[in-house]
């Protein structure tokens, strides 16, 4: 029979004191929940980023967790500053074998959260990823890629990277490419181009869109299509106009050339 307030054999931990250190754990982390749930709502009601909330959420989370576990600890009857002093032994071990990481994580996450380069739901590339900006942690940033890929990227790597927001801005401009035969009436392919953009329902008046000769290459006059449209109909607009520009081009009889190469053959 077992005595609740009996040290058990070869430890000098009562059962009472190992349900009383589960029921802190359990408790603990309902309370911690229910708080950093009413935090993060009542951060939302103010003008605060989303994405600084969910910070300020996960930072705070941590820190209850840490007080949790320590009562845990304290309630086996561990001496929480024996605790303590080994966890800075540890954190001290870390530092000094270069692992610094953890800190230049934490300080990049900060910095993230204050400058908000992003925000949550932004489409943004990172040290070559692009992806729907997910969340950032004390440690980490995620993304979500447009095949449904999750990515995480450390805070340190995201905060001294190039970051490219394609989001941020309420319109962007639409880029729409397309190549001419040298013998086509180049007049006309512009006003063609012109007269598609400026029919288009999603294409904004201000800016007005305009053609672009980008180049004479090998084997046809290059223009570019440069409309306006809001950043939420960018590949709308994009995958029509590509769309128009090919059968109204193919009905007008203004070739679309592919690459060609002549080959002159001489005879000694």
């Amino acid at each position: 029979m077992i005595v609740l307030n009996e040290p058990l054999p070869y430890v000098n931990i009562t059962p009472i004191q190992i349900v009383m250190a589960l029921a802190i754990l359990i408790i603990g982390w309902i309370v911690a929940k229910v708080i950093v749930g009413t935090f993060k709502k009542s951060l939302k009601k103010t003008k605060l980023p989303e994405l600084v909330v969910e910070f300020l959420g996960r930072f705070l989370s941590a820190l209850f967790y840490v007080v949790i576990f320590l009562l845990a600890i304290r309630a086996l009857g561990v001496h929480t500053g024996s605790v303590v002093l080994g966890l800075s032994a540890v954190i001290g071990l870390v530092l000094g074998f270069g692992m610094q990481d953890t800190l230049t994580n934490i300080a990049a996450g900060i910095w993230l959260a204050a400058f908000r380069p992003f925000d949550m739901g932004e489409v943004v590339t990172i040290a070559g990823y692009t992806g729907k900006v997910e969340g950032i942690g004390i440690m980490a940033t995620g993304l979500l890629t447009a095949d449904n890929v999750v990515i995480t990227l450390p805070n340190k790597l995201v905060w001294g990277s190039p970051i490219v927001n394609y989001t941020r801005m309420p319109i962007r401009r639409v880029n729409v490419d397309v190549g001419v035969a040298y013998e086509a009436d180049l007049d006309k392919a512009i006003k063609i181009a012109m007269n598609l953009m400026q029919d288009h329902p999603l294409v904004l008046v201000d800016p007005a869109p305009n053609v672009a000769i980008t180049g004479l290459a090998d084997s046809s006059i290059n223009l570019q299509l440069r409309p306006w449209a809001k950043t939420g109909d960018y590949w709308t607009v994009k995958g029509e106009l590509t769309k128009a520009i090919y059968e109204a081009y193919k009905r007008e009889c203004i070739e679309i050339p592919f690459p060609q190469l002549d080959v002159h053959l001489r005879s000694d």
